[in-house]
């Protein structure tokens, strides 16, 4: 069992904070990988030029291949490490510095492989925040030109030097910058709309499987309200019969009616499901507050006070959010010391519904995954007056809740809990000045 809150007023949201983690943007092994890549075309390059004749610093130029190897060996001899987003820009800096001195030193803007300067700032805008990814690409511009402006000049075999005539030059320049913005941009898109797809399949896939269980437990209960009719039945009569035999015990005068007072309210119970599907063929629409009645109607002489403050607009009567309310109410009679307080707030565009009781409230490690279905297996999520649950009441609520469009949250006060609902208004309020409809029929 679990033991109640202290008087402090905690909510979800002001749960403590679990220390963050950092995801891991792109691992280290495909940043080695990719610039292994590079390095090997590098150095195909460098052998290909000397083989043509072309004349240029080789040292240099094979002093800097070379380092991107090395450091490509460090981070071998490391092991695998947790790469921060920083930690991800440092690299890719590193090989745009790198590529670019290449550059330089191999004519500039004249050198065919000017356009890899591309790489490192589309790698980034896959897989970095779009500060760092502009940073990068500031760089990317800032490296290029110098590169065209300072960059070491190249010479054929004959001595003849290899250079752009200076319109080409600049349209070569001009067209690496804006390849710079549109390749960073366009990846970004596609990087974000791709995220947002999988979100929002992860997003469904929860919620199927939340309805899946939903209609199962439907299904359990239909079951369970059908086979308990006749059990029921069997309990009150033999209650009824106990009583009249042991009318001379009035020590057992007060359990036999506590036994069927709780077959009464089975019973009760069983025919508000019943009816759920036909009385509200005919009634569709009700006052907020007659609604907020409703559903605390049958836990109104538990013990506790209910106090309810609601003047609202007219609102669907959907048998599931009834349902829903009850449900919630129950549990917060079950915790209350002594009373329960429900309010309800409409503004221009959302109706808000809170149910706040006096009791311990909910353990703050729990908040964040209450309404989840066994939030703690077989117990309980509070310390109950009467015994314990496993949350499957609250799991039902909140699913039932958030199909007809509510927000459900879920927090503690000083001292006890609240649970607040919050509908927009298009989807709880009623247009009662529409047609009923049909009378029905009545004959006999």
């Amino acid at each position: 069992m679990i033991r109640p809150q202290p008087a402090a007023a905690t909510t979800a949201a002001a749960a403590p904070p679990l220390p963050p983690i950092q995801a891991e943007p792109i691992r280290a092994r495909t940043l080695t990988l990719l610039r292994w890549m590079a390095t090997a075309g590098q150095a195909a390059a460098l052998a290909g030029a000397l083989m043509l004749g072309v004349r240029f610093p080789v040292v240099p130029v094979a002093l800097l291949i070379a380092a991107g190897g090395l450091l490509n060996l460090w981070l071998m001899l490391r092991g695998p490490q947790r790469m921060s987003p920083r930690a991800v820009l440092g690299q890719l800096g590193f090989d745009l510095v790198q590529l670019s001195a290449l550059l330089a030193l191999t004519g500039g803007i004249a050198n065919p492989f000017a356009l890899l300067v591309l790489a490192p700032v589309t790698v980034s805008a896959t897989v970095l925040g779009r500060r760092l990814t502009v940073a990068l690409g500031l760089l990317a511009a800032a490296l290029i030109t110098a590169a065209a402006l300072w960059g070491w000049p190249i010479h054929d075999a004959t001595g003849v030097r290899l250079e752009l005539p200076p319109l080409l030059a600049l349209g070569h320049w001009l067209a690496i910058l804006v390849g710079i913005g549109f390749f960073a941009i366009y990846a970004r898109r596609v990087t974000a709309e791709i995220s947002d797809t999988t979100n929002a399949l992860f997003a469904t896939q929860l919620a199927l499987a939340r309805e899946h269980r939903l209609q199962h437990l439907g299904g359990v209960v239909a079951a369970a309200a059908h086979e308990l009719g006749t059990p029921l039945g069997t309990i009150k009569l033999i209650a009824a019969e106990l009583e009249d035999e042991l009318s001379d015990r009035p020590d057992l005068a007060a359990d036999l009616a506590t036994l069927r007072q709780s077959a009464d309210r089975c019973a009760a119970t069983l025919r508000s499901m019943g009816r759920a599907g036909k009385d509200d063929l005919l009634l569709r629409a009700g006052p907020l507050r007659v609604v907020l009645e409703e559903a605390a109607e049958p836990h109104q002489n538990r013990g506790v006070i209910i106090q309810i403050d609601a003047d609202g607009p007219d609102i669907r009567r959907d048998p599931g959010v009834i349902h829903a309310m009850r449900n919630l109410i129950q549990n917060a009679v079950d915790y209350a010391a002594t009373r329960i307080e429900i309010t309800a707030f409409q503004d221009a565009d959302s109706l808000t519904v809170t149910i706040s009781d006096d009791g311990p409230g909910f353990p703050a490690g729990l908040l964040p995954r209450l309404g989840e279905s066994y939030p703690l297996g077989p117990r309980s999520v509070s310390t109950r007056k009467d015994g314990e649950g496993m949350g499957l009441g609250l799991f039902i609520a909140r699913t039932l809740l958030e199909r007809s469009g509510a927000a459900v949250d879920f927090a503690n006060l000083r001292p006890g809990a609240q649970v607040t609902l919050r509908w927009p208004l298009a989807l709880i309020a009623a247009d009662t000045r529409q047609a009923l409809g049909e009378n029905p029929e009545i004959t006999g």
